[in-house]
């Protein structure tokens, strides 16, 4: 703008920018027509393994696919499935687990809508090490993440906590220093986790206020709230890593991130990319966008961009 005002030609700087066009990032999910059965399923093949069904289709959308990507496939057959591998022009499909269903609540919540099912079917994949989770406000992704997180922790005993972290940008002005330790500096940020967890707590009424009270003790053991400034040299074992408002982030900073993940980890980023408060940062530059795009054909990374607000 001020390059404007004085009448000098000013160009925008491409080189940290990983796509042209916001507009061409990875949604995560593909709409397939009714007639994809008829054009890919000639020589179709059908298992199950471990009670979980699975397809092997050729046909000439197949290369179009990512590793993990969510497929809704309408017509007849409606299915909702995720690609599992994908080699030339055939791919191996799963139908997802709908978490719609009350049978298969995760935690006390249950998907209302195709985004959150498949959102819940990426995050509670063991063998999905990274996920991102990309929306406006009031999709869910913090609920899903939190719920997938304890159902794992407690429930199944596949990681040994939570560690959640996010970006101490303000919206407005700065209220300056805080007082107190790591976690308690955090605390005023980290009030997305305090409603979900009410949420999360509150659908359990059976145990009356002294269970309630046990509940978040237990809670509170097991998910720990880090600052993002002392990540470096860090190294995280069997730990739940969520990332919030990950689009304040730049590459370098999603790099020093990512790399945190020792064995056994698993990493979810969550934000929404129209929500940038950083100063010199744009949607087409953000560490999110970067990470959507770079890993987009990881076998071991899902992504899901959710569109209808719940809230």
């Amino acid at each position: 703008i001020k390059a404007a005002v004085l009448g000098i030609h000013a160009e925008d700087y491409y080189n940290d920018q990983v796509l042209d066009d916001v507009s061409l990032l990875y949604p995560g999910r593909a709409e397939l027509g009714a007639d994809f059965w008829e054009t890919h399923g000639d020589s179709m093949e059908s298992w199950q393994e471990n009670g979980r069904a699975f397809y092997r289709v050729r046909g000439p959308q197949v290369a179009d696919w990512h590793p993990n990507q969510c497929l809704n496939i309408g017509g007849n057959k409606q299915m909702e499935a995720l690609v599992r591998s994908r080699e030339g022009d055939s791919a191996v499909l799963e139908v997802a687990t709908d978490y719609r269903k009350a049978s298969h609540a995760v935690w006390g919540i249950n998907a209302r809508n195709v985004d959150q099912n498949f959102a819940l079917n990426l995050l509670m994949d063991p063998d999905i090490d990274f996920v991102t989770l990309v929306g406006q406000a009031g999709t869910g992704k913090t609920l899903l993440a939190l719920a997938a997180g304890l159902a794992q922790v407690l429930d199944d005993k596949r990681y040994s906590e939570i560690i959640m972290t996010r970006v101490t940008i303000p919206v407005g002005e700065d209220i300056g220093f805080l007082p107190g330790t790591e976690e308690e500096k955090m605390t005023p940020w980290m009030g997305a986790l305090m409603d979900n967890l009410e949420v999360l707590t509150k659908s359990d009424h059976s145990g009356g206020d002294w269970g309630r009270a046990a509940t978040n003790d237990l809670l509170s053991s097991r998910i720990r709230i880090r600052s993002l400034n002392f990540m470096r040299g860090r190294t995280f074992l069997s730990k739940y890593l969520i990332l919030d408002e990950a689009q304040n982030l730049t590459s370098k900073q999603m790099k020093t991130l990512v790399t945190r993940a020792g064995p056994g980890t698993k990493v979810i980023c969550l934000g929404n990319i129209a929500q940038i408060d950083t100063p010199y940062l744009t949607e087409t530059s953000s560490g999110l966008t970067f990470v959507v795009d770079r890993f987009k054909d990881w076998e071991h990374s899902g992504h899901i961009i959710l569109r209808q607000g719940e809230r």
